[in-house]
């Protein structure tokens, strides 16, 4: 029996005045997967994680997480997920012990497994030796894996991130994004908002684009880059003769005799790249390197949206 999806959207809208955010979406995600939604900013990527973990109510359709409505029961929902927004939700005054602690007693867990819990957290976020010192005295990412250790003290089956390694250094964003791939080994499914492509491609199963209230493409970071135009496989050869007769045979006038080099519209499949150099075998041309490119997620955001991906600029 297959099991029901860990968050479903049926025809879930959203407007503030006049002003339309979200119109009719319909999505279901996977238990234990990582799935990417990204968009402009203003697209209402913001909006859906507030819906989903009951924040704001939606206008019209029905949102359910963990099996359960949204609207009909919020308390089983918010006791199934954990949420980490774009600013660390911590106590700087607090030391890293305590502020796990507190969210333990919010959750009216038990003074043992708050113990324990707290104990587990602080080491599986290598936060241990830095347990009894104040959060104001963190750094960016320390802070970043404390607020999601407090976020997962209660077990979540769900976890939203929205842009959760915004501002963080190069260093900091790959060792959460660590984090966030054990998380998912553990059956946590992982609902992520981000301004980082990159983020994006390296760690979700699944990518949604939101553009003006609506998803405008759906599917595996393969399968989206697919829908855009500009892979190409980049050919060197030895000499201007085998050029030459590789322009030919793929009727590719446009060459670049400087560096030898021959440019072939392509899907980067490997059937395409074996069929040509098959080719060129035939007639006896040399192909001393190549290189296979396909298209991005920032050429699939442009064409999808009609704008660049937003540039972030990590902390110094």
């Amino acid at each position: 029996m297959t099991a029901p999806p860990a968050i479903s959207l049926a025809g879930v809208g959203k407007s503030f005045a006049e002003h339309r955010v979200l119109t009719g979406i319909d999505l279901d995600i996977d238990r234990g997967s990582v799935f990417s939604l990204l968009g402009p900013n203003g697209a209402g990527k913001t909006t859906m994680v507030r819906i989903l973990a009951t924040l704001t109510a939606p206008d019209a359709g029905t949102a359910r997480v963990a099996g359960h409505d949204v609207l009909r029961a919020p308390d089983r929902v918010r006791a199934a997920i954990g949420v980490t927004g774009q600013y660390a939700a911590l106590d700087k005054v607090l030391t890293g012990r305590e502020n796990l602690n507190m969210v333990g007693r919010l959750l009216h867990l038990d003074r043992a497994e708050v113990r324990r819990r707290t104990t587990e957290l602080l080491e599986r976020f290598d936060l241990a030796d830095a347990a009894a010192r104040p959060a104001s005295t963190y750094s960016g990412g320390m802070r970043r894996r404390l607020d999601l250790a407090m976020s997962l003290m209660g077990r979540p089956e769900v976890v939203f991130l929205d842009e959760p390694t915004t501002g963080l250094d190069p260093r900091s964003r790959r060792e959460l994004w660590t984090v966030i791939r054990e998380l998912v080994d553990d059956g946590v499914t992982v609902f992520l908002t981000t301004q980082y492509l990159e983020e994006a491609d390296q760690l979700a199963d699944r990518i949604a684009v939101l553009n003006d209230g609506l998803i405008v493409a759906d599917g595996s970071p393969a399968e989206l880059k697919q829908l855009t135009p500009g892979g190409h496989i980049l050919f060197r050869f030895a000499d201007t003769a085998g050029l030459a007769a590789a322009a030919r045979l793929t009727d590719r006038p446009e060459t670049h005799p400087d560096d030898l080099t021959l440019q072939v519209p392509s899907d980067g499949s490997v059937s395409h790249l074996k069929h040509l150099l098959d080719e060129f075998a035939v007639l006896n041309i040399t192909v001393e390197q190549l290189s296979v490119h396909t298209p991005d997620l920032d050429d699939v955001f442009f064409a999808l949206t009609g704008r660049p991906a937003e540039p972030v600029a990590a902390a110094s």
